[in-house]
């Protein structure tokens, strides 16, 4: 069975290249800005089933189904599975066609979803929240992999932060649809509607994306943008992958570091991004439609910081990330600190928001993945993603779960109160140690392939 599996997923065999230059240029230009499209709004997609789930997290609460320990362990689940789903299948992705991977995933995911809104208990959508997110791991990896594939290094950062409004794409969209449909019918509905929305995305990518240039009768990639020689890429196919992902990735002690750093980094932004919601409404006095509105706000704060990240560092910063991580990352700690200690003002919530998304945006491109694809070689970019990814995840599930411990919840003239106290604190302190840790990678030096 595994080895069905294997089969219908690994990449395709190298054919006989197309031999006219002009053909190979048409074709290879139209085909990479195909697979460019397919990777940034088909990872939307992915979000929009993602942050669903934050949108959802109060009226489940409301309901009575679950309490709030309960929804931080739910969300713990699927950040430990999709962690250790990151760190696996972005190993892989350096071996497969990401084109059924990436679409496979997407698919799955959107059917466990579908199957959240049909239960009504904690152990089911425990169950499937943690299979979805499994599956949720197969977006990132492939789509680094396929840009790494298809474009040059020079255009790397600046395309890396292009794909990534992806994130603010889908969970933007999430923040206003889902929390319409959850405000005219129930929590079901919500959890029934991204599921189905989700499914368009499945055929999207798969009619949309391409396996590896080789397969498609063009030269690789490094040797199109002139990067490296036919014999150098040919040298280089007859290396072990494992070996590489070892050598280069696993004991490769920046990209531990940067792993680190992005686990405090997610650990703040899953703070804000998961109780966002329940925070404004149980803390300020929101609505949901208002939360809601706050928290996509910041989302499409979120899409200029991360457009703007890779642009900033290629053209301003000759392609180096530190300077602008570590403004980025005082911005970030100063903005979330805004947020849940400032006194109570939506003008002063929408300007804190405002710059958190901008900056979080960047910080989550550098720091979740662009920095340590910068110093690994290009054949094994997956496996660094895997290597960030399951610290990132780490971050995410540990904020769950220690969040929904410091939350306490008590009723007052028959209303339910929330108290998030010691929680602003653990999530302050995390966006600054995340900048601190960045600071010993500052002069790691990209490697070359």
């Amino acid at each position: 069975m595994f080895n069905l599996l294997y089969q219908f997923f690994k990449t395709g065999p190298d054919i006989e290249q197309i031999k006219e230059n002009g053909a190979v240029k048409k074709k290879f230009n139209s085909m990479r800005w195909r697979v460019f499209a397919s990777i940034t709004i088909g990872y939307a997609f992915y979000y929009i089933i993602r942050q669903s789930y934050s949108v959802i997290k109060k009226p489940l609460l409301s309901s009575g189904i679950v309490t709030p320990e309960q929804v931080g362990i739910i969300g713990s689940i699927f950040f430990i599975t999709y962690g250790l789903g990151k760190f696996t299948n972005s190993f892989l992705a350096d071996r497969m066609n990401n084109k059924r991977f990436f679409s496979f995933g997407l698919f799955i995911s959107s059917l466990t979803m579908v199957g959240m809104g049909l239960v009504n208990s904690f152990v089911p959508l425990a169950v499937l929240w943690g299979l979805n997110g499994w599956f949720q791991s197969y977006g990132a990896g492939p789509s680094i992999v396929a840009l790494n594939q298809w474009f040059s290094n020079k255009e790397r950062g600046t395309l890396y932060g292009v794909w990534f409004t992806s994130h603010n794409l889908g969970s933007s969209f999430a923040y206003f649809a889902i929390a319409a449909v959850v405000s005219a019918y129930n929590w079901s509905m919500g959890f029934i509607a991204a599921g189905s929305i989700s499914l368009i995305g499945t055929a999207f990518i798969y009619f949309g994306m391409s396996d590896r240039p080789e397969t498609q009768g063009l030269p690789n990639g490094a040797v199109y943008y002139g990067e490296k020689t036919q014999a150098q890429a040919e040298a280089e196919k007859q290396k072990s992958v494992g070996a590489m992902q070892w050598n280069t990735v696993v004991k490769n002690p920046a990209v531990w570091i940067l792993g680190f750093s992005s686990l405090c980094v997610y650990i703040a932004r899953y703070a804000v991004e998961s109780w966002g919601v329940v925070y404004l409404t149980s803390q300020k006095g929101y609505d949901m439609m208002g939360a809601a509105g706050v928290m996509a706000y910041m989302q499409v704060a979120g899409i200029f910081g991360a457009l703007l990240c890779g642009v900033i560092s290629d053209k301003f910063f000759n392609h180096k990330r530190n300077a602008p991580a570590l403004i980025y990352g005082i911005l970030y700690s100063l903005s979330i600190a805004g947020f849940v200690w400032a006194p109570q003002s939506f003008t002063m919530d929408l300007f804190c928001m405002t710059f958190y998304g901008f900056t979080m945006g960047a910080l989550v491109c550098y720091m979740g993945g662009l920095m340590a694809v910068d110093i690994v070689p290009k054949r094994v970019t997956g496996a660094a993603m895997g290597m960030i990814g399951l610290l990132s995840y780490a971050g995410a599930a540990i904020q769950e779960f220690v969040t929904g411990k410091l939350m306490t919840i008590s009723v007052v003239n028959g209303v339910k109160v929330y108290d998030f106290g010691l929680a602003t604190e653990f999530w302050v302190g995390a966006a600054v140690v995340s900048t601190l840790l960045a600071l010993f990678v500052w002069n790691t030096k990209p490697r070359e392939d």
